[in-house]
């Protein structure tokens, strides 16, 4: 997911550089939501993999 968002930011860096602002600005948009999908994914697998990691240990 993280890779989508990084090719959806050049997409909107490229598009915006050659004066398409409506395409960079969708682009843009979607990149943002990408990523925080990425960070909220992220933080919900580590924390499970805390919990699990914990219960493996018996800490």
């Amino acid at each position: 997911m993280l890779r989508w968002a990084l090719i959806f930011a050049v997409v909107a860096l490229v598009a915006g550089f050659l004066g398409f602002g409506g395409v960079a600005g969708a682009a843009a948009g979607v990149a943002k939501i990408l990523f925080f999908l990425f960070v909220v994914g992220f933080l919900v697998f580590l924390a499970l993999g805390v919990m699990a990691g914990k219960r493996l240990t018996g800490r």
